[in-house]
């Protein structure tokens, strides 16, 4: 069979949001794949020490994670990349001069550091396990590697602060911003120079508004069917639900498994 190289987010497209577990024919998919000769690795936003978690339950050895600048291969990390240090204290000042809270992570666990409460009091506790640090004399120009930046601000409060563009975000909570590599696809084509795949030859998995940066005209994508509408619209095909075994009935469709 001709070698494919697959990449799959993780939430709403291989768990079911509900349980936040991989979906059993999701899992059964990804080894048939792999029993098959093809290639199988995660796609995601997670931090690496998140989605190693995540991989290591499921049996699969590849991620592209930290959103896309982080590569696993073969279980073994081949690169774990920081946001550009400019980019993170350009964030991290403007929202001192606004008076807005905000957490960095600085190693690739679930500690945030933080120099005063303001997060805190701002935006609450984040939505996942999480390690607060306190440190009143954090000088995040000193600090060497930041790979998220978490600043507390509503919904509301964005079109007053347009400085948030300058780095790919999400809204992870209804008060709070998660700032973090938007670069799925970039990760995909570094692990297929990797391996020696050809891009006409990838297969990426998707759902939401962070998977749009890995839906490329050079290789095939396929939007989960309770993915968002802008996904599916890009999309080279539209599967059932995961829920519905979407993975498994797209795989099949395609002969894949």
């Amino acid at each position: 069979m001709h070698r494919k190289y697959f990449f799959f987010d993780i939430d709403g497209t291989l768990t079911d949001d509900a349980t936040h577990k991989i979906v059993p024919s999701a899992e059964r998919t990804l080894h048939a794949l792999e029993r098959n000769g093809h290639f199988v690795s995660i796609a995601t936003g997670r931090a690496h020490y998140k989605a190693q978690g995540f991989a290591d339950a499921i049996g699969i050895r590849n991620l592209v994670c930290n959103g896309g600048e982080c590569l696993v291969l073969n279980g073994k990390v081949i690169e774990n990349r920081p946001l550009d240090h400019e980019i993170a204290l350009f964030l991290i000042r403007h929202a001192e001069a606004a008076g807005l809270g905000y957490l960095l992570m600085c190693d690739d666990s679930d500690r945030v550091f933080m120099k005063d409460t303001r997060f805190l009091e701002q935006a609450g506790r984040r939505t996942e396990l999480t390690t607060y640090v306190l440190d009143p004399d954090l000088d995040p120009e000193q600090i060497p590697s930041i790979f998220k930046v978490y600043i507390a601000m509503r919904e509301d409060q964005e079109a007053a602060n347009p400085w948030i563009m300058k780095q790919g975000h999400l809204r992870m909570g209804p008060g709070y911003l998660n700032f973090q590599h938007d670069a799925k696809k970039d990760g995909i084509l570094r692990m297929l120079k990797a391996v020696g795949g050809n891009e006409a030859d990838v297969v990426v998995f998707g759902d939401a508004v962070n998977d749009l940066v890995m839906f490329d005209p050079r290789w095939t994508s396929i939007a989960m069917g309770n993915g968002m509408r802008e996904l599916k619209e890009k999309a080279d095909y539209v599967t059932a639900a995961n829920t519905d075994d979407g993975i498994e009935k797209a795989c099949r469709r395609f002969g894949w498994i």
